[in-house]
């Protein structure tokens, strides 16, 4: 079985979209518990919450990565990022069963592609995501670093990355968000 997330209810068919590397792919998880990040994007939520919609999709955000032992672990890059994005938004989880569709991501531990739809067997509601992470975490199926626990090495790549990333957007929406996110950007 593989996992999908996603913010829309009652999927019949799970379609393949074009993401940050420019491939429409339909996304999976062989572990339920990966899916859970991609409930809420940070970005799409800031442009909400202020008004600032894009003309296009918006720009992805997923600050995670891996432990050693492969679980996932989600990575606060500026304070209270992990509550801010994911707490009170509801979402759902949609099962498929293995397909021969399905190729392994080999960047990125129990991740999957399909270049093709997929009809999900099942569906999982998330009332609320931030929860869903927290019990994760608990149980030990995921981690969370928070802001205050990142090293000083890890903050200065953090800069590094996010004015590059600035640098190389031409998305006002994106923009807006690292302004915002980012007091370094202020200086």
């Amino acid at each position: 079985m593989y996992y999908h997330a996603s913010p829309t209810k009652a999927l019949q068919i799970l379609i393949p979209h074009t993401s940050n590397h420019g491939i429409p792919l339909l996304y999976l998880s062989a572990k339920r518990e990966n899916t859970l990040p991609y409930l809420s994007n940070a970005v799409e939520l800031y442009g909400k919450r202020s008004g600032r919609f894009p003309t296009g999709p918006y720009h992805k955000w997923a600050s995670y990565g891996f432990t050693a032992q492969g679980i996932l672990r989600l990575e606060e890059y500026y304070p209270h990022a992990v509550e801010e994005t994911y707490k009170g938004i509801p979402g759902y989880i949609y099962t498929v069963e293995s397909d021969k569709n399905i190729k392994k991501q080999q960047d990125i531990p129990d991740a999957f592609t399909s270049e093709y739809p997929m009809i999900p067997v099942s569906c999982e509601y998330i009332p609320d995501a931030y929860e869903a992470i927290l019990a994760a975490a608990r149980e030990g199926k995921i981690t969370i670093q928070r802001y205050e626990e990142i090293s000083d090495s890890k903050r200065q790549w953090i800069e590094v990355s996010v004015r590059q990333q600035l640098k190389e957007t031409n998305r006002a929406e994106y923009q807006a968000f690292l302004k915002a996110k980012f007091s370094f950007l202020q200086e």
